[in-house]
């Protein structure tokens, strides 16, 4: 299995009023900056290729950052061409993870349901997940994609919102969507100010501390730049 990053943007910035400040707003200073960037994952398994998420559509605006590529031409620039995509693991409805969706019809698209009708997503490839599969360690359901990949409820940031972790040599690779925006709100145990359900979002970010002091783990963040970084040093997560 090779787990690979289609990046898409680079050189943002969040405050950390935005990325700390989800449960009380006096948490983040505004002052104090973060780099921000996109991308989204791909994994490989030899036999399948399987993208996580689909970053924004080439016509919508990321404002305040440098475009490094489109989503197509990045993915090819990997070496895969759209038809050899298999399936595409959804964590949330944004568009910045569902943009290029509609270029990947024979894919079988998994997505929890709420944000699957929250999308109007209709079709026999849509696969709505009813994370038929139990239990995934401290996560009480999840959905088995493939040998060693899970799709894992885990509500809040979004009512479908869902993260991704993949097995590969003993180690976890946990692509989260939006659970935080930049490491440091995981370190300091801190909620962004973008959720659907406070609790939930709670609940969840909980559960992503607990698995990564439990499990030795590469968290695959979506919006900054450690997430790209994480990957290509394989730098396990160290928590408090």
């Amino acid at each position: 299995m090779e787990i690979k990053v289609v990046k898409l943007y680079d050189n943002g910035e969040w405050g950390q009023d935005f990325v700390f400040g989800g449960e009380n707003k006096s948490d983040g200073n505004p002052g104090i900056k973060y780099p921000g960037s996109l991308q989204n994952f791909l994994i490989d398994t030899g036999s399948e290729v399987i993208l996580v998420d689909t970053g924004l559509s080439p016509e919508t605006p990321f404002k305040g950052y440098t475009k490094v590529n489109d989503y197509i031409p990045a993915l090819e620039a990997l070496g895969y061409k759209i038809e050899q995509v298999t399936k595409i693991l959804v964590t949330h409805k944004h568009p910045d993870h569902t943009g290029m969706l509609k270029s990947f019809p024979n894919a079988k698209i998994y997505i929890g349901p709420e944000d699957a009708d929250a999308l109007k997503l209709t079709g026999e490839n849509i696969i709505r997940c009813e994370y038929s599969d139990g239990p995934y360690h401290n996560f009480e359901h999840c959905q088995k994609i493939a040998d060693g990949i899970y799709f894992i409820k885990a509500r809040g940031h979004t009512k479908g919102n869902s993260i991704v972790i993949a097995e590969n040599d003993g180690v976890y690779y946990m692509m989260h969507g939006d659970v935080t925006y930049v490491d440091a709100a995981l370190h300091a145990d801190k909620l962004s100010i973008v959720f659907e359900d406070l609790k939930a979002a709670r609940d969840t970010l909980n559960r992503v501390r607990e698995f990564i002091k439990n499990n030795p783990t590469i968290y695959l963040s979506t919006h900054t730049p450690e997430g790209y970084k994480n990957l290509e040093e394989k730098i396990i997560m160290k928590l408090d």
